[in-house]
């Protein structure tokens, strides 16, 4: 993708990252419609729309923050496929009964697919993430989540009320437990790309 021109709509992916109240509530306005219509078209309702809406906002906003996303098609192409691509698989996942799906807002867009596909691996990279953060102990958990928050390591320290030296430490093993936790996991391999 690096040699992609970055798209015009990349404001809005930056307007995500920066929690722009403006930028959300003009994706609501121009795009979030399309989707629903395409759910309630395909077995859906309502708030299963606006559910999936919601789950795919919030993976932008996560891979937007770790400045992994740039767009080069249009958001509405990209934005589309993500909540399409989310829904069949709710579908998939309850295919108990019977699916019919109205395709008639495919896209073929080559960047689209291949920007989709990043995106996809992104979540199911912070998915095994989290899996394996959740495994991690109390203490690992609370000073993770405090270096990855605050600006240094002596705020963690101050934080915790314990010494700079042990924080660091601390720090050094939760990190070690979980990155082994990570790479000894099945779905890594799959993930490594």
């Amino acid at each position: 993708m690096a040699n992609n021109k970055v798209h015009p709509d990349q404001y809005l992916i930056e307007g995500l990252a920066n929690n722009d109240s403006a930028i959300i509530r003009s994706i609501y306005k121009k795009f979030v419609p399309k989707v629903v219509s395409y759910i309630r078209n395909n077995s859906g309702d309502e708030d299963q729309a606006q559910d999936v809406v919601q789950e795919i906002m919030i993976l932008l906003f996560n891979q937007a923050k770790a400045k992994q996303l740039e767009l080069s098609c249009p958001f509405d192409a990209y934005f589309f496929l993500l909540c399409k691509r989310k829904w069949l698989n709710e579908l998939k996942k309850a295919s108990n009964k019977g699916v019919t799906i109205q395709d008639d807002l495919t896209s073929t867009n080559e960047p689209t697919e291949e920007m989709v596909a990043q995106t996809e691996i992104f979540e199911e990279k912070q998915q095994l993430f989290d899996m394996m953060f959740q495994r991690l102990g109390e203490k690992c958990q609370e000073v993770l989540k405090l270096s990855f928050t605050l600006k240094s390591m002596e705020e963690v320290a101050e934080k915790l009320n314990v010494t700079y030296g042990y924080v660091r430490k601390k720090k050094s093993l939760c990190t070690g437990q979980l990155t082994q936790w990570i790479h000894e996991h099945s779905s890594f391999k799959l993930l490594k790309i």
